[in-house]
Order: structure tokens, then C-alpha cells, then sequence
């Protein structure tokens, strides 16, 4: 019998990275073995996770906005960053998106359009996990469709007073500080909003049945007043807040194979000590065949995600392509999970095994930072030149 190999070995990925990558991709995946995955299947079904606790521990690391440059942030490749993604998230995509947003939303916003001012004031302690940040977009009636948000900032007296809600908003009732985007006389603007304002609250939402190992919040916002400078004055329109999205679902490209990658190493494993009919449940060919379709997809998810990772790297990246990436990962990281379960039998569908936890948090990637029907129209207007959004 021969020695079993990883979807690793089997493609030859490590040898496309190089010695800083791997060993930030080494460090990220001891500190996720060792610090949270013994706990995540309890936060899971708590439905908690100790955010702040884990944000010291993340900024300590270097990996909050650790593909950003200066202010305290570590300056790593965009490949990096992607690999440390895919290391949390094989752990949960809870604790990969308490990353996501913090570096590549709220701290990216601040870093590209921020004044520097504000990012003299947000950024360092940021990056050291010493303060949260959280990103407001979406809206109860608009998701796919921001440019329909209701938010509105309007001026009075010399400061700006905001109104409206955000919702699904990652981070949101523990975060100190909220990117906001508003409608305002000028087109769509976005605001720091420091938590403690008055006006400002954030409910958590309860009662998830994905991404239990996550804060996800409403953001109210009644007649919140800021000062002029709250504004992030080189944001102008909807293409500010669309490049942090294109940020995150950069990391997300990575993201989703992490899960993949671990619901497949745990049936693989499962399978092997599983006994039916007096042999292993792995030497039967339709487990293999499920097993060899599933590494397939996952290898080839992996080097799509790197070829990404190179192009961002130098800053060839096309929002198309981030589209391709997100579309695939995520599409098949589904399906891989779902597919495992089957393997692990009833067996899967306890919090013994990470497989349907994964699965039941896919589901909430596979809609945040753009449904998978949204991709495809970007896809398929670069294809055709025709857009088929509306």
C-alpha cells in the first residue's frame, strides 16, 4: 500500500510559493490548530466567539490589514495574505471573516481614501488589534443593489448627521469605529463613525444558523452627528466601497478552499478508519472516486487562487478576474463539503467533525461580497461586452 498524499503534494503547491510565504502560511496554521480550533465547535454552537480576545492575539501576529503598507501594518504580499486566509478559514470562516473585514474592508477603506489624519488615528491601533473596525454597506432592502441604499448624510451647521441602517455587518456590535456609506447631495460618501456616537447602536443578530462563530450586527444610525472630518475625502461615489469589496473577496478566493480543504483531509482520514464489510470505507472505489473528484477541484481552485494571488501582486488584478476566483472557490468549497458529509455518513452531521459546520458557513460566503449570480453576470459581461444587470 503506498503513502497517502495531500492535495498539496499530489499538485506540487508548495513548491510554487516561496520561503517567506510558506512560512507565514506555517505560522498561521500552528496558531489556528493550537489557539482556535479546540474551541470553534463550541463558539459554534454558543453562537459566540471572543472577538477582541482573538484581535490582540491576530494583530500581535501581524495579519490585521497585514497586506497593507505603514501605520504599524506588516506589508506582505497579496499572495501572503491570501494564504493566511485560506489557514483561518480551514479552522471557520467565522474567524476568517473577523480578519476579512478588519483588514480588508474597514482598515482598507481608511488606508486608501482616508485622510492621513484618520489614518494616523485608526490605523496602528487597527493593525494591532487594539481597536475594531466594521464596514456598512449593505442594507435590509439592498445587498446586491447598493446603489439603492436609503442611508443619508446630510449637512447641518457645519457637521454631517447620519441616518439609516446597515445590516449583516460582520463585527458590528463590537467594533469602535464603523465605515459608513451614505447617500449624500454629492452622491454616495463614506464616514467614519466612531461607535460610542451618540444615535449609534448595534444589535446583535441572533438566531444564525451560519457563521455561528461570528458577530454579525444591524447598524442603526439615528441623526448621528460627526464633525467635517469624519468624511473619507477620496471616496467619491460607488467605487470606493466596490474596491474594498473587490479587497475582501480577494481573501475569500483563498478562504473558501481552506474549508474545502479541511472537510476533504477529514473524510479522507474518516474514511480510513472506517470499517464496512470488513475493509476500510477509503479502499472502496466509489469513496475513491468521490475523494479524487473532490482533490480535483480542490487543486485546481488552489492554483486558479494563486495565479490571482500573482496578478494582484502585480497589480494586474481585473475585478473580473477576483470574480472568477470567488465564483469557483466558493462554488465548489460548497460542494466539496457537502459531498465529505456524505462520507462521514450520520457522523457528519455532528459538531465532532467540522464538515457540515463548514458547510452550513459556506452558505453565508457563497452570499457575502457578491452571490454567486452577481459574479456570473460580471463574468459574463466581460465575455460579451453586455451588461445583463438590469
Amino acid at each position: 500500500m503506498s503513502v497517502p498524499q495531500s492535495v498539496s503534494q499530489l499538485f506540487s503547491l508548495d513548491s510554487l510559493l516561496d520561503d517567506e510565504e510558506l512560512a507565514i502560511r506555517d505560522t498561521v496554521r500552528r496558531f489556528a490548530a493550537e489557539r482556535i480550533r479546540p474551541h470553534v465547535a463550541g463558539w459554534f454552537e454558543q453562537g459566540t466567539l471572543p472577538a477582541r480576545e482573538l484581535a490582540a492575539e491576530l494583530g500581535g501576529m501581524g495579519l490585521l490589514g497585514m497586506h497593507l503598507d505603514g501605520y504599524g501594518c506588516a506589508g506582505t504580499s497579496a499572495t501572503a495574505y491570501g494564504l493566511a486566509c485560506l489557514e483561518l478559514e480551514a479552522v471557520d470562516s467565522g474567524v476568517r471573516s473577523l480578519v476579512s473585514v478588519q483588514g480588508s474592508l474597514a482598515m482598507f477603506a481608511i488606508h486608501r481614501f482616508g485622510s492621513e489624519e484618520q489614518k494616523q488615528q485608526w490605523l496602528p491601533r487597527m493593525a494591532a488589534g487594539e481597536a475594531l473596525g466594521c464596514f456598512g454597506l449593505t442594507e435590509p432592502d439592498f445587498g446586491s443593489n447598493p446603489a439603492g441604499m436609503r442611508t443619508s448624510a446630510k449637512r447641518d451647521r457645519g457637521d454631517w448627521v447620519l441616518s439609516g441602517t446597515k445590516m449583516w455587518i460582520t463585527n458590528g456590535s463590537v467594533a469602535d469605529v464603523a465605515v459608513v456609506w451614505a447617500r449624500t447631495d454629492d452622491g454616495i460618501r463614506g464616514f467614519l463613525v466612531p461607535t460610542d456616537s451618540p444615535g449609534f447602536s448595534a444589535p446583535e443578530i441572533k438566531h444564525k444558523l451560519s457563521l455561528r462563530a461570528s458577530v454579525t450586527a444591524e447598524l442603526v444610525l439615528e441623526d448621528v452627528r460627526l464633525p467635517e472630518s469624519a468624511m473619507l475625502p477620496e471616496a467619491r461615489g460607488l467605487s470606493g466601497p466596490l474596491s474594498c469589496l473587490g479587497e475582501a473577496r480577494f481573501g475569500i478566493v483563498f478562504g473558501a478552499l481552506g474549508a474545502a480543504r479541511d472537510c476533504l483531509e477529514t473524510a479522507i482520514d474518516y474514511a480510513g478508519s472506517r470499517e464496512v464489510f470488513d475493509k476500510p470505507l477509503a479502499a472502496f472505489q466509489l469513496t475513491q472516486a468521490k475523494l479524487a473528484d473532490m482533490a480535483l477541484e480542490l487543486g485546481k481552485g488552489q492554483l486558479l487562487a494563486l495565479h490571482l494571488g500573482r496578478l494582484k501582486d502585480r497589480h494586474e488584478l481585473r475585478a473580473e478576474q477576483v470574480s472568477l476566483g470567488k465564483l469557483n472557490s466558493v462554488r465548489e468549497a460548497i460542494a466539496i463539503a457537502r459531498e465529505c458529509r456524505t462520507i462521514l455518513g450520520a457522523n457528519g452531521i455532528t459538531l465532532e467533525y467540522p464538515v457540515l459546520r463548514h458547510a452550513n458557513n459556506l452558505e453565508s460566503v457563497l452570499t457575502y461580497e457578491g452571490t454567486s449570480e452577481m459574479h456570473q453576470l460580471v463574468i459574463g459581461q466581460a465575455l460579451t461586452g453586455a451588461s445583463a444587470f438590469r
